[in-house]
């Protein structure tokens, strides 16, 4: 506890100008999405958190509780147009407006490839709805908010989306989606002032992580079979040059970076907080 109150102190100096702007981020109650709105609240931003989460409400005044920030939880289907034009209109009567939006919400397919005909076609839709078109009902709603502003979005993608990881095709599928997309966003969005950018977290012990594994260990023969701290910790070591996992707290650093005005010139980029895992040559 001492240390991450230690960690959160010197997130909270990076003094990134940030003050009185609104964030929100979509899959906020949980994982990197919870630790990006925790990051924004430690620079005095006011936060919304959009997740369909049950939860969603109890961990914003949770967070709310820790940070000393505004921060409100709004439940949202990211998949249903109606609902997240309906929190882009309660976020903005709350708060004003709109300055930054990180979109963190994703699903995997639970199949694992290796190879991609492990799965059938239906295990596409759901993430495909979830993670192509749910960034797109996001795009839609929040842009011109974000135009008013001036403002920023952040899309969390993933190396999966760079490499063709054949762990999770449909999953690997719609993060290069994302990234895609993303760059189409920035050069439109550009002559507004909004920038766009995409970041790629490497490995991180998120339940997304978990469930690849859980998808490998079910159809691993029994005498191949690995815990998921064997299996991760192989894994780490095999394609991390840095040997280490990345953390949801790292993910979420760069991420307020790129939202501040210290990265006014960057946009349409993807970048990887990835511990050198994909490396371009």
């Amino acid at each position: 506890m001492e240390r991450r109150q230690h960690q959160d102190r010197q997130r909270a100096s990076m003094n990134l100008e940030l003050e009185q702007h609104t964030a929100v981020v979509t899959g906020g109650a949980s994982g990197i999405g919870l630790a990006t709105a925790r990051a924004f609240a430690l620079e005095g931003a006011r936060v919304a958190l959009w997740d369909r989460s049950e939860r969603t409400s109890e961990t914003a005044g949770q967070l709310a509780r820790e940070t000393n920030a505004e921060v409100t939880g709004i439940p949202v289907d990211i998949t249903a147009e109606t609902s997240v034009q309906a929190a882009t209109a309660e976020t903005c009567h709350l708060f004003g407006g709109i300055d930054h939006v990180v979109h963190a919400a994703a699903i995997g397919s639970g199949r694992f490839g290796f190879p991609f005909t492990n799965l059938e076609p239906k295990d596409w839709r759901d993430v495909l709805e979830v993670n192509v078109m749910g960034t797109t009902n996001l795009a839609h709603a929040v842009t011109p908010a974000l135009i008013v502003r001036r403002g920023t979005m952040v899309i969390l993608a993933s190396v999966a989306g760079q490499i063709g990881s054949q762990t999770d095709p449909p999953y690997s599928a719609a993060k290069a989606a994302n990234i895609n997309f993303a760059q189409c966003m920035a050069k439109d969005l550009a002559p507004h002032g909004v920038r766009v950018n995409t970041v790629c977290p490497g490995m991180v012990q998120t339940p997304l992580n978990r469930g690849v594994w859980q998808a490998w260990h079910d159809q691993a023969p029994e005498a191949e079979r690995l815990s998921y701290e064997e299996w991760a910790g192989r894994k780490i070591k095999s394609i991390v040059p840095l040997g280490e996992w990345q953390t949801p707290e790292a993910i979420a650093d760069m991420i307020v970076f790129l939202s501040s005005a210290r990265a006014r010139h960057v946009t349409g980029q993807t970048v990887n907080v990835d511990g050198g895992f994909v490396m371009h040559w």
